[in-house]
């Protein structure tokens, strides 16, 4: 299935935050073991990025429940920020739980760890990808500021998809 097949309402990013956790949601022209493998692999080199924002580089992955992932976060400026985090819980190609933190002073969040949850559901366009980032408690600006980034990192991966490029299975 294409973009043009689908309805361009079925295709909007949506994203919003409360104090607490971030929501967010697409639909991604791929199935889910696709878009499963474009989270967790170095497939993430290839769509999380923009160079007027930043990039992620030199991602890295032990994928099983205790296992760390790493990434370095290249900005737009030439900043290299490392970050990271621990898989929670891993159902292929369903759900992905994992820790998130910055190793890095984040200007709204700190060395904070937080919490995400990653939801990929089957639909007839290809999947449903629902994103809730939660323990932004006490770090409401921080929340605000990660809605606004997950509706941008879900177009890329929407854009990445919709180009035709395919993720390493």
């Amino acid at each position: 299935m294409t973009e043009a097949d689908v309805n361009p309402e079925q295709l909007a990013v949506r994203a919003m935050a409360n104090s607490r956790t971030v929501m967010a949601s697409a639909e991604i022209l791929a199935p889910p073991e696709q878009v499963f493998a474009a989270l967790v692999t170095d497939a993430v080199e290839r769509w999380w990025s923009s160079a007027d924002c930043y990039r992620m580089t030199a991602w890295a992955a032990e994928l099983h429940v205790g296992g760390s992932r790493s990434v370095i976060v290249k900005t737009a400026d030439g900043r290299r920020l490392p970050a990271g985090g621990t898989f929670l819980e891993i159902e292929t190609p369903r759900r992905i739980v994992q820790t998130r933190r910055y190793d890095w002073n984040h200007p709204t969040l700190g060395r904070h760890e937080t919490r995400v949850a990653y939801l990929l559901e089957p639909t007839s366009a290809g999947t449903r990808l629902t994103i809730c980032h939660g323990g932004f408690e006490g770090f409401a600006e921080a929340a605000a500021e990660h809605a606004d980034g997950w509706a941008r990192a879900l177009g890329w991966l929407q854009r990445y998809f919709g180009e035709g490029r395919q993720a390493a299975a």
